[in-house]
């Protein structure tokens, strides 16, 4: 053998079978790719259930928002309505202190339903970029 031969033939580790060093690397590969993916499939089913419970919160909340609304209407009808019958009634002196007492709740639910139509306008800004059904 020649000197020339000696530089072009591979190395020789001494007590290192090559063909375990071959099965080990894709064992290792198929390792790194399996978690990889069940990482990816974690991280999608994370975001899944973040966007569903996010979904599902604001249907909760603007079903929340209608009955709010509609209670209050309905509270603002009655009450009128017995100031109205309460004032046609008589002018006796406890009914007038009824009657009294009534306005002022009524301006009370005034000011609660002003209140709350300016935080639904700040929250309308809000709402406009939220997906609707």
């Amino acid at each position: 053998m020649s000197p020339a031969s000696y530089l072009a033939a591979p190395p020789r580790v001494a007590g290192m079978d090559c063909s375990t060093a071959v099965t080990i690397r894709p064992v290792w590969d198929w390792g790194i790719w399996g978690a990889l993916i069940a990482g990816a499939l974690a991280l999608g089913g994370g975001v899944a259930f973040v966007v569903v419970r996010a979904l599902q919160g604001w249907r909760d909340f603007k079903r929340a928002r209608r009955h709010l609304f509609k209670a209050l209407d309905d509270l603002t009808a009655k009450g009128e309505a017995t100031a109205d019958k309460a004032a046609a009634l008589g002018d006796t002196a406890e009914l007038e202190a009824s009657v009294g007492r009534l306005r002022g709740s009524l301006a009370q639910l005034a000011v609660l339903r002003a209140a709350l139509a300016e935080a639904q306008d700040t929250f309308g800004r809000f709402a406009a970029v939220m997906p609707r059904k």
